[in-house]
């Protein structure tokens, strides 16, 4: 790794280099986790430390109830979780005439994220549950003060939040939402993560905490039951994987959107991408195109993977399919192109490492920034909408049922390099996760940029057909390059909608160490020791 440093692109970051270190959206949050390091933790507790705070400081992306994935390095082996929850056991077509709504509580699953925090507390961890949410729960209870980028976010949700149930008694103190400078306090949420740690994780799924949910919910006409929060479990589910070059990237299964960025890696596999630099015209190109066939069948095939009877994902993975699709790419045209025939059968995001080599790469989402807008009213519980990542076509594997996870877009991203550990990486970002860990993955594997500088380059977003969104920062050379190619070129600034995303990004270094970075599109920081 040569991690060359660009100063090219519009921003003065440099990477952070140390033996510990935390990535992530918020400074508060990577702050708390590396106190959680200094007092003995490992990667794993200050991941924790670091999600836990994230759902106080950071309520625009994520809540107490999100929904998580992880991915990480013990020291010996690569693990996969999944901590995504279910729908309520009464979901069905018939409840939804009009298509799945995007708010409100009837947009809830089962939210998941504390029970990652238990598992992988359990299981990796040094420290106890308790130790690791407390740099949370000061947050929550004495208050922190609100960063600008969240609260820009916050002001934009409270436009079509301020109706849902318990919205505003809990996050719109006096009336409006808090500025930029202005400190917040969440007491409810501050409880609610003591009774976490003290019951690890029991109160949230089967204890008062978990009636207090439910009983909301069903007040406001939702079907969440106690059985369907008390059943909940997250699974270990390992990893899939595509190569390219000597770099494995490896994604969690479905049902999240990882596995089109393995799709997308493996088309590109196949193509002249490394004959041209990360700018180039045909470079970014290339990256779409594959991208677009990627995300085709990502929404013909991709569901819950119990639900992937038709097609699987060994299907959509294997190498001559991928070099199947690969030649449908014209270097001088852009392509709509259509689903495949494979052979049958709001979000935050943080990164960690330390010193004795464990990695950490996890996500967690609310899904559409505060989620449903549903917030259970004095325990600070903000409830994601995952439910409307499911759809109403019968017979299509991500068809609402009961007991059933949604297609997420939530996914934390991890590279390899001849079985040892290189890179936990992601994106927050809705729609554009699956395509920036193609392009983070390429600037700094192909084209040597460190991960400061990956973080900080312009970014492409395929909306749909031909459409994309690039960054006003794109040299002007590769836009009026791209439009000539038959794309349709929209410049958007990176806080529109969905925007360019996130990125948080923890390099190893060959001798030892890490290098870190973080993403100015976001209020984060990359820190370290």
């Amino acid at each position: 790794m040569q991690m060359r440093h660009d100063p090219v692109y519009p921003s003065r970051r440099s990477p952070i280099l140390a033996d510990n270190v935390v990535a992530t959206s918020q400074p508060l949050a990577a702050q708390a986790g590396l106190t959680i390091l200094q007092q003995g933790g490992n990667a794993v507790d200050a991941a924790i430390a670091t999600a836990a705070a994230l759902t106080v400081v950071e309520p625009s992306g994520n809540g107490l109830g999100s929904d998580a994935f992880c991915i990480l390095w013990d020291g010996n082996e690569l693990h996969g979780l999944n901590a995504s929850g279910r729908s309520p056991s009464a979901w069905g077509p018939d409840r939804f005439p009009d298509g799945m709504p995007y708010l409100g509580v009837d947009s809830v699953t089962v939210p998941g994220a504390v029970s990652a925090w238990v598992s992988l507390s359990e299981r990796f961890g040094n420290l106890d549950l308790p130790t690791t949410l407390a740099p949370a729960i000061r947050y929550a209870e004495d208050g922190f003060i609100v960063s600008p980028v969240i609260a820009k976010l916050w002001t934009n949700a409270a436009e079509t939040l301020a109706d849902q149930p318990g919205f505003s008694e809990t996050f719109l103190p006096d009336g409006r939402p808090p500025r930029a400078g202005e400190r917040f306090r969440n007491p409810g949420a501050a409880e609610t993560l003591r009774e976490i740690g003290r019951t690890g994780g029991e109160a949230f799924y089967k204890g008062p905490v978990a009636e207090k949910i439910v009983d909301f919910i069903q007040a406001n006409g939702g079907a969440m039951t106690l059985e369907d929060m008390s059943s909940h479990q997250p699974d270990w589910c390992g990893t899939l994987r595509t190569g390219f070059d000597d770099v494995d990237l490896h994604e969690i299964p479905p049902n999240g959107q990882g596995i089109a960025a393995l799709m997308a890696l493996g088309i590109l596999e196949h193509t002249e991408i490394r004959d041209h630099g990360p700018d180039d015209v045909i470079a970014v190109h290339l990256q779409i195109e594959a991208i677009k066939l990627a995300y085709r069948d990502l929404h013909a095939f991709v569901a819950d993977r119990d639900n992937m009877t038709e097609v699987n994902e060994e299907a959509l993975l294997a190498p001559e399919y991928l070099k199947s699709r690969a030649a449908l790419i014209d270097t001088t045209a852009a392509i709509d192109h259509g689903v495949g025939a494979p052979q049958r059968g709001g979000t935050v995001l943080l990164n960690t490492g330390d010193s004795s080599g464990m990695m950490v790469s996890f996500i967690q989402s609310n899904y559409a920034g505060f989620g449903s807008g549903v917030v259970v009213p004095g325990i600070g519980v903000s409830l994601q909408n995952r439910g409307a990542g499911f759809n109403t076509v019968p017979g299509h594997p991500n068809c609402v049922a009961g007991n059933k996870r949604p297609m997420h877009t939530i996914i934390p991203g991890f590279a390899m390099k001849n079985g040892q550990p290189l890179m936990a990486f992601g994106m927050m970002g809705g729609p554009i996760q699956a395509q920036g860990h193609v392009q983070l993955l390429l600037r700094t594997q192909l084209w040597d940029q460190d991960v400061q500088t990956a973080a900080c380059a312009p970014r492409w977003r395929m909306i749909d057909g031909l459409d994309v969104a690039c960054e006003p920062t794109m040299p002007r050379a590769t836009l009026d390059g791209l439009a000539a190619l038959g794309h349709k070129i929209t410049v958007e600034s990176p806080d529109n909608a969905f925007g360019f995303g996130g990125a948080q990004l923890v390099h190893r270094l060959p001798g030892g160490g890490y290098v870190a970075g973080s993403d100015p599109r976001k209020d984060g920081q990359a820190a370290g020791f």
